[in-house]
């Protein structure tokens, strides 16, 4: 299924209640604004916005037992392996303030780790009624056609002083390659430049589109038009989310 703009009045995600809403997964390619939404999605509904990256680097920081077996492994050169990811996802999503709902983002990225979510939420939550967010995940997969996706990430330029953002297609300072906050100079990162980012596009439809290929087939994914404002995809991912739990109300 697939929502679209309907001139709907874009509203804000700082006025929502605390009810439980569940698992959201939240799938797109770089560049499609996962990040930016998640935080919204977990600022409107007081849950967690939980990421693979950052529970690696906390585990990392804190000296985890979990966290020095992943140093250690980065320190060979070595991809940390998905036992140790669903070990720290596991460990997270345990605590007491993901019982509500959380939102995930970047999480799966594979269809063996949508598997082990899957798995782990049926153990973990479906089972259990004494958590309150027992329920299915709300997919949600955020569309953004491939030329809009280069235009937002290879257009992309950082101060040099204090990291201010811009992007030369849509949102260009007022003096070329000048930071209009500090007057230093814009510079395009490493990780920003075109074959960077096409080498990033290509990664995600080889390893990361067939994730969204499995909710598909079960029926369970909601995509959203990512081209859209920003505002306009925030209203529309709350709508499939109210729809979700409405009907969530409903079955009880």
């Amino acid at each position: 299924m697939k929502l679209e703009s309907g001139g709907l009045g874009a509203s804000s995600m700082a006025d929502g209640s605390s009810r439980g809403i569940g698992p959201i997964i939240l799938l797109g390619s770089p560049g499609a604004g996962k990040g930016t939404q998640a935080k919204r999605i977990a600022e409107r509904y007081g849950i967690p916005q939980i990421s693979t990256g950052d529970l690696l680097r906390d585990n990392v920081q804190r000296h985890t037992p979990l966290g020095l077996q992943a140093k250690d492994v980065m320190a060979r050169g070595e991809l940390v392996p998905d036992e140790l990811i669903y070990d720290m996802v596991a460990q997270r999503l345990r605590q007491v303030d993901c019982d509500p709902g959380f939102v995930l983002d970047g999480f799966p990225r594979t269809p063996a780790q949508a598997g082990w979510l899957d798995a782990f939420l049926e153990n973990e939550f479906f089972d259990n009624r004494d958590r309150p967010g027992r329920c299915t995940p709300i997919v949600i997969r955020i569309d953004v056609d491939y030329n809009q996706l280069l235009h937002r990430l290879t257009g992309r330029r950082t101060c040099l002083a204090n990291g201010h953002i811009y992007n030369v297609y849509l949102q260009p300072p007022r003096v070329p390659d000048t930071c209009d906050l500090d007057g230093s100079r814009l510079v395009t990162r490493d990780d920003d430049r075109d074959e960077v980012i096409r080498e990033r596009l290509t990664a995600y439809e080889v390893q990361t589109k067939p994730v969204a290929e499995y909710y598909e087939r079960q029926g369970r994914l909601v995509s959203v038009n990512g081209d859209l404002p920003v505002d306009e995809v925030t209203e529309l991912i709350r709508l499939v989310i109210e729809g979700h739990r409405a009907a969530r109300a409903d079955s009880f």
